[in-house]
């Protein structure tokens, strides 16, 4: 049966009760593993509007636990209330995840749409309202796009010839440089980029060949510099950290350093870990380990020895020298069935 929101009972929720969602855009967003967010557009019953940023795994958790407090057909359910929620898009284990994520934003409007129209009641459920309340982080978040919200008429600055080239913020390339995912520009000697932003101390944004991606510093000689607002932490753009990556292998070693937009304090998991040097190396059967501060190579088996590597890492931060946006902890892979690597021998 239709269920039927009962208007005195609504005029009485208070203004900030979100009411209405809309899928503005989706985000990708890059680090140990790639995953796209929903950018979506939140109005209140006040009036006032806020975005918010969301995976897919964020609606399917809502909605388990939602199911579990007022499902009907849920035999141990222990609330007094019960209410038919509407359906969920199912999860998808493959294909492309930009397709998967695009595909998803008319059910998930759909979803939010119905979910919002129910009974009063639900809308004061603790889960609900902090799935789609503004965090700090979705409200120092720059959205990139919005395209279901702007209008695609909008004109795009460009720089045009003989005019702007040579006021913009730009550097030469001194060396060939290879990006090492999606995020990073291939450079070669000579060519001009034009600078967006500083995103560190040691890393730069730029434009090149209608590419458009981070490069470091030291590759580069500056021909005009950024203005001074530009500088690190006041871009208003994401922040990039620095992973150190060695593949340790009988014919030598192979050293990476892998840029991801996480935090330094982030505690990735060992299987997102173990995917993402599968793909720097394009090697299949390997293993990570970290160095102990006795300079033993210790294998990682799980989440629980990423703990330790990050925390015996921490201890060392003051005995080591790194860049400010670079991990304290590095990875060292090796072949699964090269056992060597372990001697402790000197």
């Amino acid at each position: 049966m239709q269920q039927i929101r009962d208007e005195s009972d609504f005029d009485q929720l208070p203004h900030n009760i979100p009411v209405n969602a809309t899928i503005a855009d989706i985000e990708e967003k890059k680090g140990f593993i790639d995953y796209y967010k929903f950018v979506i557009e939140v109005k209140t019953k006040g009036g006032s509007k806020y975005l918010i940023y969301r995976r897919y795994r964020e609606f399917f958790n809502l909605h388990q636990i939602l199911e579990s407090k007022y499902s009907p057909e849920i035999p141990d359910r222990t609330g007094p209330n019960t209410c038919v929620l509407p359906s969920i898009p199912g999860k998808v284990y493959i294909g492309n995840k930009k397709e998967i994520a695009e595909s998803r934003i008319p059910e998930l409007s759909t979803y939010m749409k119905r979910l919002l129209g129910l009974p009063t009641w639900l809308l004061l459920d603790e889960t609900l309202r902090m799935f789609f309340y503004q965090s700090d982080q979705d409200s120092q978040h720059r959205p990139q796009a919005l395209r279901r919200l702007r209008p695609p008429t909008r004109k795009v600055k460009t720089v045009k010839p003989n005019m702007d080239i040579f006021s913009s913020p730009r550097a030469e390339a001194m060396f060939d440089f290879r990006g090492n995912s999606k995020t990073e520009l291939n450079l070669k000697r000579g060519e001009v980029i034009f600078l967006l932003r500083r995103v560190n101390a040691d890393w730069l944004e730029g434009t090149v060949n209608n590419q458009t991606g981070i490069f470091p510093e030291s590759f580069v000689k500056i021909i005009k510099p950024l203005p001074e607002s530009d500088s690190e932490g006041e871009g208003g753009g994401h922040t990039y950290s620095c992973l150190r990556c060695l593949l340790l292998t009988p014919s030598g070693v192979e050293t990476r350093d892998v840029c991801v937009q996480e935090d330094l304090n982030i505690q990735p998991t060992h299987k997102d870990l173990l995917s993402r040097m599968r793909n720097v190396f394009q090697v299949e059967d390997i293993a990570l380990n970290y160095r102990d501060p006795e300079g033993d190579l210790i294998r990682i088996l799980d989440d629980e020895d990423i703990q330790l590597m990050i925390k015996e890492a921490r201890g060392q931060q003051g005995k080591i020298n790194r860049p400010v946006n670079q991990f304290p902890w590095e990875l060292h892979v090796t072949l699964t069935s090269d056992l060597s690597v372990y001697s402790t021998e000197a």
